[in-house]
């Protein structure tokens, strides 16, 4: 066995705790570095999720924006639709109104009425009526007069052509004024916009 001298011994303890001192160094900057590796992998995965939820509620926002400007876009459409909607039906019916005042100063216009109080009679039969025109239809009043044989009236209020007949004992309404039937017409009249319907 060699004998060392105390030099070399302190020289080999020295080296001893050195490397001993090294190697713990060196673990402990090892287990140093694994902590700062996981601190910035959970940094950086927290960082994420908030990115991730900062998007999500940034999509959500745009999302509802979007859908409410779709809304407010579709509530305009409609409106701007439902007022041209309601032009062309008014320009419909001023077209229907001239057309309806050409049928009435033609002969087909009194062939109507002519069947109008045909048929009100033959419905009333013995009971007692009382058949009213518009009074714009005066000559025709008198006309209608003559041929049935009965006594036909000017109504008040004009009705826009047509007749209009009471049975008082029944307590019914014969409606045949134009009036009525226009305002059945535009009540039900449906103006069908776009699209391709076949």
């Amino acid at each position: 066995m060699i004998d060392l001298t105390t030099e070399e011994k302190l020289q080999h303890f020295r080296d001893t705790c050195m490397a001993d001192a090294q190697s713990r160094a060196d673990q402990m900057i090892e287990e140093y570095r694994i902590a700062l590796q996981k601190n910035l992998e959970d940094h950086k995965a927290d960082e994420q999720r908030r990115a991730d939820t900062q998007v999500k509620i940034e999509r959500e926002r745009i999302e509802k924006e979007a859908n409410r400007q779709l809304a407010l876009e579709q509530i305009r459409l409609r409106m701007e639709i439902g007022k041209k909607s309601d032009e062309l039906k008014e320009k419909i019916f001023v077209e229907l109104n001239d057309k309806l005042a050409n049928f009435m100063s033609g002969p087909d216009y009194e062939k109507l009425l002519d069947q109008q109080i045909t048929e009100a009679i033959a419905f009333a039969g013995e009971d007692e009526m009382v058949i009213y025109m518009d009074p714009a239809d005066q000559e025709l009043i008198h006309a209608m007069s003559q041929k049935h044989g009965i006594g036909i009236l000017p109504s008040k209020y004009g009705f826009h052509g047509g007749m209009r007949a009471v049975i008082p004992h029944k307590n019914i309404l014969i409606d045949n004024s134009f009036e009525r039937k226009l305002s059945e017409v535009r009540e039900g009249f449906v103006l069908e916009l776009g699209g391709n319907h076949g």
